[in-house]
């Protein structure tokens, strides 16, 4: 591919905070040419109607939601598709356009989970295409960046597993900690509820409040037991919390894991840095400092910190990210970037 050559990527379920990040990021991306974006709410709108934050962007002022429609997908002529959709509706789509060759990335939790027992289990009723589960490629870029630039289907991860499973897989790799004693507390904006009206989500209902909900068993656990139970080959259950906190965007996680045997930060801290020094997007901050959500808000960064605790031979891991960026749609064009060959950062330095 030249260098002036583009790729023709459409999104699907546009309308959402995802699908609107996606659209930001897309439209400044110098090897994408978006030629279609689908809503059944705003179909017959520009981009910039539905986002008046970009207008002035050509491409933004001119192109036109449409009806979410294979036909309409096909008829555009996108390579590449990125379902930011409900789970449940984004499988119904994606084995339609894979039978017509298009490569999927798809942001629902469809495809994460290779079990469908498993899915059933945690979201409620029984996976549209379990055909396509083995197929599916785990799509953290920073753990599988080869496997997600031959993929055909990449399932890209939840905001919650993302800022929990990077901090946390390199150290379950490294064998130093008991499995079975990890527990993890997330706390994370309103947007990543999505826009569906709920009460609970109201202004009034969340401003100068702080509280859990999904306890005990948030459906993002099956994904997280899933690669950490593949990281450490043996099964792992664990413990996690998610905590609403009145913010728009950001998520800031603490693990709580002992270690089989005494260790000390500097030994923490030199795996996280061997595992990402190649990884532009995963700052490992020096001992001592905590992550911040405000250091990563709009951005694709995910910051992580570590501690050890000797008087409890604990070890605690912190990260923070944007729910939205590193945790959906950034971390999308990530795997985007790979499958094309392009560099990793191309149109994410945002």
């Amino acid at each position: 591919m030249s260098d002036n050559e583009t790729i023709k990527v459409a999104v699907l379920g546009a309308s959402g905070y995802s699908g609107s990040e996606l659209i930001r990021i897309l439209v400044n991306h110098r090897k994408s040419d978006l030629v279609c974006v689908t809503s059944r709410a705003e179909a017959g709108k520009t981009i910039s109607d539905v986002f008046p934050r970009l207008r002035g962007n050509r491409l933004a002022d001119s192109l036109c939601f449409e009806d979410p429609t294979v036909e309409n997908i096909v008829a555009s002529g996108a390579k590449f598709v990125f379902l930011a959709l409900p789970h449940g509706v984004a499988a119904n789509f994606a084995v339609p356009l894979l039978e017509e060759g298009i490569r999927v990335i798809d942001l629902s939790a469809d495809f994460r989970i290779k079990d469908p027992v498993t899915y059933e289990e945690f979201y409620g009723d029984a996976h549209p295409a379990p055909e396509k589960l083995q197929e599916a490629v785990y799509g953290l870029p920073e753990i599988r960046p080869q496997e997600i630039a031959a993929a055909s289907l990449v399932a890209s991860p939840g905001c919650y597993p993302t800022s929990i499973l990077l901090p946390l897989l390199p150290i379950v790799k490294s064998k130093i900690i008991d499995t079975s004693t990890i527990h993890v507390v997330s706390m994370s904006g309103t947007s990543g509820a999505g826009k569906t009206p709920n009460p609970q989500l109201l202004f009034a209902e969340c401003n100068e409040s702080v509280r859990a909900y999904s306890v005990p068993k948030h459906r993002h656990l099956s994904e997280i037991e899933q690669e950490l139970s593949i990281a450490a080959s043996e099964s792992v259950v664990i413990s996690f919390t998610p905590v609403l906190m009145p913010v728009t965007a950001g998520i800031a996680t603490v693990i709580h894991v002992t270690c089989k045997e005494t260790v000390d930060s500097n030994d923490i801290h030199k795996i996280l840095k061997m595992a990402y020094d190649n990884c532009p997007f995963v700052r490992v901050l020096d001992e001592g400092v905590a992550p911040d959500t405000k250091n990563v808000k709009g951005t694709n960064y995910i910051d992580i910190g570590c501690a050890y605790d000797k008087r409890t031979n604990r070890i605690m891991l912190l990260s923070a990210e944007d729910n939205l960026i590193k945790g959906a749609s950034g971390q999308a064009i990530q795997s985007f970037n790979l499958m094309c060959g392009f560099d990793v950062q191309t149109g994410l330095n945002l």
